[in-house]
């Protein structure tokens, strides 16, 4: 990712309020491959729940014999165990951290949109009018700022966009370099920041600037990898992910891949990018998002529906200072097993916790 002048850089798309209950991120959560072990990320226990414990214990103090013939539950616990068994049935329930990534696709929207018509709504001024229909994912790079609220209720929210700049990569098609905020409407914090690229298939050639140079993020080539996560993708992972906000017909109906030249559907690049940002986290980082400042990678290939994601990482000891705090350089690739790599250029910041590999804690 870089910063960049040339036609259309600059350019500041019009602010766009966005919206997320805490179905969505369980949602989320879910369609990106969080573990059963991650119920910080996959279940938001009702205080009904612990309204029933408190009075099931309370009545029990008093008459152990009621209780039981209302409900046969053995209560062997004493008043002592009870702030540690009602802490563990509200554990902290988290977003995952790269859930803002989805914003910009979701907006504020409960319900299904035309993916094309929102895709195409703003063109940017001084470049070709592109088609969005055969226009795929490039790279992302998110930084997170602060941490993401489970709900956005109670506070407004907007993804302020700007052009970082527009690449004419000659008879294959395109670069679109955008930048993406998460923005607190009022107090004005930022939340995310995300850096990122659009490649439009076939459509270059029209004079503009190649581009510059991006930087390379290769995993080390003397060590074997620190730890491996495999993710088994099924002919239904881009159906779920895509009710996240991200309906691209590309996903979902064989014919757009078709036409593209991919012989049919490919999931989301969005999903093997999220996927595995799920995996290193929860291998290196103890599945805490407070343990990831950075997450990147570049998208290489495509994936089909039932491929087998198995994603290597490496942990180079290096670490760098972001506002003050140390992070490790974690490096990564993503493949498809018997296949091509999918995520190349893959690096995150973390800290890592637990032995070798890491991920000891769950919070």
């Amino acid at each position: 990712m870089s910063d960049s002048a040339g036609p259309g850089a600059g350019f500041e798309y019009p602010s766009v309020p966005v919206s997320w209950l805490k179905r969505d991120v369980l949602l989320f959560a879910n369609s990106i491959g969080c573990k059963a072990d991650e119920l910080h990320f996959l279940y938001v226990r009702s205080h009904l729940l612990r309204h029933f414990f408190f009075f099931f214990f309370f009545t029990a103090s008093s008459s152990p014999n009621a209780v039981t013939a209302r409900c046969p539950i053995k209560l062997a616990f004493q008043s002592t165990q009870l702030t540690s068994y009602t802490q563990e049935l509200h554990p902290s329930f988290k977003a995952f951290p790269t859930y803002p990534i989805i914003l910009p696709f979701k907006h504020t929207d409960q319900e299904v949109i035309d993916f094309y018509a929102r895709a195409s709504s703003t063109p940017i001024p001084g470049v070709p009018k592109f088609d969005s229909k055969r226009g795929v994912d490039g790279e992302r790079k998110i930084t997170f700022l602060k941490p993401l609220p489970p709900t956005s209720e109670g506070k407004k929210f907007e993804i302020r966009s700007k052009v970082i700049g527009v690449y004419d990569k000659g008879k294959a098609g395109s670069v679109v370099e955008t930048q993406q905020e998460l923005v607190e409407v009022g107090s004005e914090e930022v939340y995310s920041r995300v850096r990122g690229s659009g490649f439009m298939v076939g459509q270059g050639n029209w004079g503009g600037p190649k581009g510059p140079k991006v930087p390379s993020y290769n995993p080390p080539t003397n060590k074997k990898p620190d730890a491996t996560y495999t993710l088994q993708t099924s002919p239904e992972t881009a159906l779920l992910y895509r009710l996240n906000g991200d309906y691209n017909p590309l996903h979902a109906d064989p014919e757009p891949g078709k036409q593209m030249g991919f012989g049919g559907c490919i999931i989301h690049g969005l999903f093997s990018w999220n996927s595995t940002a799920a995996g290193i986290l929860h291998e290196l980082g103890g599945s805490d998002p407070a343990n990831m400042k950075e997450f990147q990678a570049r998208f290489a290939s495509p994936v089909k529906p039932g491929d087998t994601l198995v994603t290597e990482m490496w942990r180079t000891g290096e670490h760098v200072d972001v506002g003050g705090e140390k992070w490790e350089d974690v490096r990564f690739a993503t493949r498809v097993e018997g296949g091509k790599v999918c995520l190349s250029n893959g690096r995150c910041l973390m800290r890592c916790v637990g032995g070798k590999g890491g991920g000891q804690s769950k919070l």
